[in-house]
């Protein structure tokens, strides 16, 4: 699929959308403009790649009453800012970033134009009236992902290639361990820091330096296939996981699930209200109930037994029974921070920034 530019208009469409926003939003829109923009390469098959998919949903869903532009590849920093106002400049009505680094960008681009509506994935500030966040509850398919994990490994050591020290790849990290842990008391997680969304180079080079550990079970949550494709050299020593999408040219080994992120609800439920005029401004968590994260088809690779465990779980994740973060759970200094059947209060994960009791090492400032 080619690069598709996003400056097909100008300022002058971009001020008549404004002057027009607030009284055709509450009648709705005859047509939307919705913008995305990504982090890294609609091709990357993880993370933008779903991204791209569920804005594809949007305009098989309204057909020409939409219009959808997109920008891959922009960093997280001043380019996103100067992206983000030339797609309000070309007569956007909804844009969509769709990485927490352009928390900032977004919120200070929104300000300049409040009858656009902007949408930050996996942020927490909504500065501005016209800002809304979504995210997705990912560390509920860790835990799936931790107990394959232990009860897989031969090693007892299991890896997980993080990207950013950021709450939502803490909480990650350590849904994972937990999960793992509870059905194998012996097992030891390794992490490598790629600090990095999308460079296959490093992530191969994260995933390298696990299986040089004796790591036979490889998480990640870095955006590219390149863990995947260096575990498949090891002849079946190695297992991991999809991260982001299912990355199904890895079935059935070593990719023996995976974590699939659809946004495709969410995206065609919120461009479907700026149509219909019920568009309010949101704070969206969801998970495995949601529909929002699906756990990718387990393998044969992975033994019936550990296959109907998964699943079961995942089933109760999904039916609310049970939570990836009920305690009693220690910090990793021994503190008490859940009891015995708590659960994690949402406000603690999203400000997770510790690893629970048994994770060695420290996590990068």
């Amino acid at each position: 699929m080619k690069r598709r530019t996003i400056l097909k208009g100008g300022a002058a469409l971009g001020l008549a959308s404004m002057m027009g926003g607030k009284m055709a939003l509450a009648q709705g829109l005859e047509k939307v403009k919705a913008g995305f923009v990504y982090v890294g390469p609609i091709g990357d098959g993880g993370w933008t790649f779903q991204h791209h998919e569920g804005a594809l949903a949007v305009q098989e869903a309204y057909g020409d009453k939409v219009e959808i532009v997109w920008q891959e590849n922009v960093p997280e920093g001043a380019d996103a800012e100067r992206v983000l106002t030339q797609m309000a400049l070309s007569g956007c009505n909804i844009i969509f970033t769709t990485s927490f680094g352009f928390m900032d960008p977004t919120n200070a681009v929104a300000a300049k134009f409040p009858d656009i509506k902007f949408e930050h994935a996996t942020g927490y500030k909504r500065d501005h009236a016209n800002v809304s966040t979504y995210n997705a509850r990912f560390y509920e398919g860790r835990a799936v992902q931790g107990h394959i994990a232990g009860k897989m490994t031969k090693s007892n050591k299991i890896g997980y290639i993080a990207s950013f020290p950021i709450p939502e790849v803490i909480m990650g990290i350590n849904s994972y361990y937990l999960h793992a842990k509870k059905v194998n008391p012996n097992v030891e997680l390794s992490i490598v820091w790629a600090f990095t969304w999308f460079d296959p180079a490093k992530e191969a080079d994260a995933a390298k330096a696990l299986i040089d550990q004796d790591v036979d079970v490889i998480a990640s949550h870095t955006d590219s296939t390149a863990p995947l494709a260096e575990a498949a050299k090891t002849n079946g020593a190695v297992i991991g996981f999809g991260q982001a999408s299912d990355m199904a040219d890895y079935k059935p080994t070593p990719r023996v699930s995976s974590i699939i992120d659809n946004w495709a609800p969410y995206y065609v439920k919120r461009v479907g209200q700026l149509l219909d005029g019920t568009y309010a401004q949101i704070d969206a968590w969801e998970g495995i109930a949601g529909g929002e994260v699906e756990i990718g088809e387990i393998t044969d690779a992975v033994p019936a037994d550990v296959k109907a465990e998964a699943e079961a779980m995942r089933d109760a994740i999904a039916a609310g029974t049970y939570h990836p973060f009920t305690g009693p759970i220690n910090k990793q200094d021994g503190s008490a921070w859940l009891a015995e059947g708590a659960v994690a209060p949402d406000g603690d994960l999203l400000g997770m920034m510790f690893y629970v009791e048994g994770i060695t090492g420290e996590i990068p400032s």
